[in-house]
C-alpha cells in the first residue's frame, strides 16, 4: 500500500512537470533538429520541390554561431573556490577543499559535463549538469564524489514552482529512463516490469523497453544542533554517532536549539512498485540545469536557445540562395528560338541538344537557330541572401569580426575590442552557466562532510593541475614539531566562482608579456 501510495503522488507530480515543460520540451526539439539536424525547409515544400527536380538548398549557419558560444564557455571555463565561512573553518581546510573539488572535476571529466550543459543551452534552450557518489575503487568502501554529464537533458523534468536560476529551491524532480525487459530483469530482479506512466508515453515505449524514474523529493524536517565546549556547532545526531570520539577528547555539550533542516530522498519507480530507496546524504536535489535565456509571462517560464529568434532569418538565405542556384542552373536549359520546321534537318541531335554536346548541328531555312542569352543570376534573390544573412547576425549579436572575417581595424587591441562586442551581446550564456557551477560547488561543500567524514587520504589538485595527497579527518605531524587537523566535517566554508582563463592559459599569457616588456626595454 505504501509503495501505491507512493506512486500515485509521483504520477500526480509527474503530470505537473510534464504540463509545465510541454511547451519548452517542444520548441527544444524543434530547435535541435533546425540547427544541428539540418531539417529547416517545410516538409510539403521540400516534397514538393524534390518531386519537380528542383534544388532544395540548405546553407546552414546555425552552428557557425552557437559554436562563439560554446568555445568561449570552454576557453573560460568557471573554477570554484572555497573560502571559510565562520570562525571554526580553517582557510588551510577551505585550500584543501578547494583542490579536492579541483579533483573531483578532473577524475569525473567534470568539463565534459559543463560543456554539454552549455552545449545544449544554446542549441535548445537548457542543459543539465549532475552530481552523484560512487565507490573510489571497486575493492574500497570509500566513496566519492562525481559530477555527472547528462547527454539528453529531456529525460529530466525539474520543480515546476521552482523560481531560482540553479534549481537551489527545487524540492521535487525527475530522471526517467528506458531500459530493455532483459536490463529491467537483470538490475531489478524479480520486479514487475510496467512502465512509469506508461500510458502517457505510448508513442515512445514499446513492449520491449521498461521506463523507470528517479524520483527525488525534498523535504523541510525539524533538527536540534549543539555547541559544543570546543566551540564546534554541529546537527545531534552526528553528535551522536561520533559521542565516544567526543567523550574522550573531553569535549561536552555546551547548549542547544531546534532548527530546521532539508532530507533529500531519492527513490527508483517503476509503474507498480519502488524499486530502490536512498537518503541522499546532502540537503540539495543533484540536478542542476544551465538556462539560455530565460522569460517569464503569466507566470510560466520559458527558455530559448541563442538559435530559436534566428530560425526565420535562415530560411530565407535557404530559399533565397536555392533561387538564385536554380536560375543558373536552369540557364543551359534555355530553349533554341528558329523558323518552324528548323529541326527537322536533325530531330535527334535538336532534342538532346540541352543535354548532350554534340559535334555539330544541322538546320533548315535560311535563318541560323539561337538561344536565349543567360543575363546571370538575380540581383534581387542575392540580394535578398545578403539581407537574411544580415539578419541572423543582428538577431543573434555576433557579427562579422567574432566570426573571423576581417575589418578595418589593424592594432591588436582594436581588434579584440570588435570581437569581445559578439561575447558581451551572448554574455548570459556564460553567466548562466557560471550560476550553475556556483550551484555545483554548494552541492559539492554541503556533500563532502558527510562523504569525506572518516580518516583518509585524499588527492587535492593544485591551480597548476600538480596533485598531492592530504591526510584529512586526523591529527597530521609537522615539520615543527606541531600537530596539524585537516577537519572537513568542521566549520561552514563558503564560495566564489571565478571567471576567465585557465591557469595555463594566463601563466602564457603572462611569460608573452614579460617577453614584450624585456623586448622594448
Amino acid at each position: 500500500m505504501a509503495d501505491k501510495d507512493t506512486i500515485e503522488e509521483a504520477l500526480e507530480h509527474f503530470a505537473l512537470a510534464e504540463e509545465s515543460e510541454s511547451d519548452n520540451r517542444k520548441q527544444f526539439i524543434d530547435d535541435m533538429r533546425f540547427a544541428r539536424l539540418g531539417e529547416q525547409w517545410p516538409d510539403k515544400v521540400r516534397q514538393d520541390r524534390e518531386r519537380e527536380g528542383r534544388p532544395v538548398l540548405t546553407i546552414n549557419r546555425m552552428p557557425s554561431f552557437a559554436r562563439q558560444v560554446v568555445n568561449d564557455s570552454r576557453m573560460n571555463r568557471p573554477s570554484i573556490k572555497v573560502h571559510p565561512a565562520d570562525s571554526t573553518a580553517d582557510p588551510k581546510t577551505a585550500e584543501v577543499m578547494s583542490g579536492l573539488i579541483r579533483n573531483i572535476e578532473v577524475t569525473s571529466n567534470a568539463d565534459v559535463a559543463y560543456d554539454t550543459a552549455v552545449e545544449n543551452a544554446v542549441y535548445g534552450g537548457w542543459g543539465y549538469i549532475r552530481i552523484a557518489t560512487d565507490y573510489a575503487h571497486d575493492d574500497s568502501f570509500d566513496l566519492d564524489i562525481c559530477v555527472k554529464r547528462v547527454v539528453n537533458p529531456l529525460t529530466i523534468y525539474g520543480d515546476p514552482a521552482s523560481e531560482t536560476a540553479d534549481s537551489s529551491d527545487w524540492n521535487r524532480a525527475f530522471v526517467t529512463e528506458l531500459l530493455d525487459d532483459d536490463e529491467f530483469e537483470s538490475k531489478y530482479k524479480g520486479a514487475d516490469a510496467q512502465s512509469f506512466d506508461a500510458e502517457s508515453h505510448d508513442d515512445q515505449d514499446s513492449s520491449e523497453q521498461v521506463r523507470v524514474a528517479e524520483y527525488w523529493q525534498r523535504e523541510e524536517v525539524p533538527t536540534k544542533i549543539l555547541k559544543l565546549s570546543n566551540g564546534l556547532i554541529l546537527p545531534e545526531k552526528r553528535f551522536i554517532e561520533n559521542a565516544e570520539v567526543f567523550a574522550a577528547a573531553g569535549i561536552q555539550v555546551v547548549g542547544e536549539r531546534d532548527s530546521k533542516t532539508h532530507k533529500v530522498m531519492q527513490r527508483i519507480l517503476s509503474g507498480a512498485e519502488v524499486l530502490e530507496e536512498t537518503e541522499w546524504p546532502g540537503r540539495f536535489i543533484p540536478v542542476i540545469p544551465v538556462y539560455g535565456e530565460e522569460i517569464h509571462v503569466e507566470g510560466k517560464r520559458y527558455w530559448k536557445s541563442l538559435i530559436h529568434d534566428a530560425t526565420d532569418a535562415q530560411r530565407m538565405l535557404n530559399y533565397w540562395r536555392t533561387a538564385s542556384t536554380e536560375l543558373v542552373a536552369l540557364a543551359p536549359k534555355s530553349p533554341w528560338i528558329g523558323p518552324k520546321g528548323f529541326a527537322n534537318a536533325d530531330p535527334t541531335k535538336w532534342a538532346t541538344a540541352n543535354t548532350k554536346t554534340h559535334a555539330y548541328l544541322e538546320y533548315t531555312g535560311a535563318v541560323a537557330p539561337q538561344r536565349i542569352p543567360f543575363m546571370g543570376p538575380d540581383g534581387g534573390a542575392l540580394q535578398e541572401a545578403l539581407n537574411a544573412s544580415d539578419d541572423m547576425k543582428s538577431i543573434t549579436g555576433i557579427y562579422d569580426a567574432s566570426l573571423g572575417a576581417r575589418s578595418n581595424e589593424t592594432s591588436g587591441r582594436a581588434i579584440m575590442a570588435r570581437q569581445r562586442e559578439g561575447d558581451v551581446g551572448t554574455f548570459h550564456f556564460q553567466d548562466n552557466l557560471a550560476r550553475a557551477i556556483r550551484h555545483c560547488g554548494r552541492i559539492l561543500i554541503d556533500l563532502i562532510p558527510a562523504v569525506y567524514s572518516g580518516p583518509r587520504v585524499v588527492r587535492v589538485m593544485g591551480e597548476d593541475s600538480k596533485p598531492r595527497n592530504v591526510q584529512v579527518n586526523q591529527e597530521m605531524p609537522q615539520p615543527d614539531g606541531s600537530m596539524l587537523m585537516l577537519d572537513l566535517t568542521a566549520g561552514k566554508y563558503d564560495l566564489t566562482v571565478e571567471t576567465g582563463p585557465s591557469f595555463t592559459t594566463r601563466r602564457e599569457e603572462a611569460a608573452a608579456g614579460m617577453t614584450e616588456l624585456i623586448r622594448a626595454y
